[in-house]
């Protein structure tokens, strides 16, 4: 392991949840030295959940969602660089290339490059494909609701059912297409894809499983969307929500090991012993699971970072969490802890006739062990079941 370091400079690359926690708890760790937070957007670091609900919506703006104010990075001393590119890391030297030219020399860096959406290659030169990862991408949307009336959707897992959930309060007519057989299920159980299947229906949104995506249409305007068996959808505005990737090009380049994002022990150290990498982009062990995961969470950014920031200033923290996400579309808050992957046996507490008002709670087990759990409007149960699951 490294020695104890509290000063010199710790670059951080990425200044989303997990590089702006890890900046900070940096200084709360004991690190005197410089710390410098690079982030390829022109906002100061905000919360991406709010994007596809309240932000969408109109209920709330940028500034309501920064992750801290300006005045907090300066009180850090913190040097936050804002639309700033990383061209690459040269590890050999301990120097980050910036694409303006600049060179930064690091004795510590932390990657936190989080993911990117997954780009279908359908119709890139017309206007009205739209993707849903960044403010940006957001305000694009917004920009052009007033002038559409059809929605089509492609993908339905969280973002895109999110923001078929807000489209439908605003009025719109939404169409979501997805090629698997249900929706969400990259990330539940059959029980609950079919729960949020019906709600979405009886909020009047156009649903359609197996439905894969062959064409977007239109001539400079986007107008349709054709799928494989021959249906094609009106469309003014299509929203493309079909997953992300780790981003891990600069992590590659700088060679890396790499396993479903880019290999960290449960210390949150990379395969080279100086750089340390937290949030979407990485893969750790997992004790619970018994096997490398890479999770897409809130939670498993900050909690991650937390401890890369510890370890940076020299501790032995250990990386072990249960994992948990939560998802609002309507009245319904969804609220899941650990990963169903490979249970065995189901135990359903509710039933998804009354879930909206009396809430449900599906237990997912693998061999007598409980490995994860939906919470449907059940807040309590759901911490309780996290506290089990610890």
């Amino acid at each position: 392991m490294s020695e104890a370091v509290t000063s010199n400079h710790c670059i951080v690359i990425g200044a989303s949840h997990a590089g702006s926690q890890l900046a900070v708890h940096l200084r709360k760790s004991g690190w005197t030295g410089k710390i410098t937070l690079i982030g390829d957007e022109p906002q100061l670091p905000y919360h991406r959940p709010p994007l596809s609900k309240a932000v969408m919506s109109g209920e709330k703006n940028a500034e309501q969602i920064l992750l801290r104010p300006e005045q907090m990075y300066q009180a850090q001393n913190i040097d936050l660089r804002l639309n700033t590119r990383v061209a690459a890391i040269l590890p050999q030297e301990k120097r980050v290339q910036l694409t303006t030219g600049e060179s930064l020399a690091f004795d510590r860096l932390a990657l936190c490059t989080g993911a990117r959406p997954i780009h279908l290659p359908l119709g890139d030169a017309l206007d009205g494909v739209c993707y849903l990862r960044t403010l940006a991408d957001v305000e694009a949307i917004r920009a052009r609701l007033d002038q559409v009336t059809d929605i089509v959707v492609i993908g339905a897992g969280y973002i895109g059912l999110e923001a078929a959930a807000v489209l439908r309060k605003l009025g719109k007519q939404v169409t979501v297409l997805e090629r698997e057989s249900r929706v969400l299920k990259r990330v539940t159980g059959e029980q609950m894809s079919d729960f949020f299947a019906r709600l979405h229906e009886q909020h009047g949104v156009q649903l359609h499983c197996n439905a894969e995506v062959v064409a977007i249409n239109g001539r400079g305007q986007v107008d349709s969307v054709s799928c494989a068996d021959g249906r094609t959808i009106k469309a003014q505005l299509v929203i493309v929500g079909v997953g992300v990737v780790p981003e891990t090009s600069l992590a590659e380049s700088a060679g890396l090991r790499m396993e479903n994002g880019i290999y960290v022990d449960e210390h949150a150290r990379t395969s080279d012993p100086d750089i340390f990498a937290a949030g979407d982009c990485t893969s750790h062990p997992s004790e619970l699971y018994q096997r490398r995961v890479r999770l897409e969470s809130v939670q498993n950014a900050n909690d991650q970072s937390r401890v890369a920031a510890a370890n940076i200033c020299g501790g032995a923290e250990v990386y072990h969490v249960t994992p948990w996400f939560w998802s609002d579309q309507y009245d319904v808050k969804l609220q899941s802890v650990g990963l169903c992957h490979g249970y065995d046996e189901v135990q359903t507490d509710g039933s998804p006739e009354t879930a909206v008002e009396a809430g449900m709670v599906v237990r997912y087990y693998r061999e007598g062990k409980l490995i994860a759990a939906d919470c449907i409007n059940r807040a309590r149960d759901f911490m309780a079941i996290k506290k089990e699951m610890v």
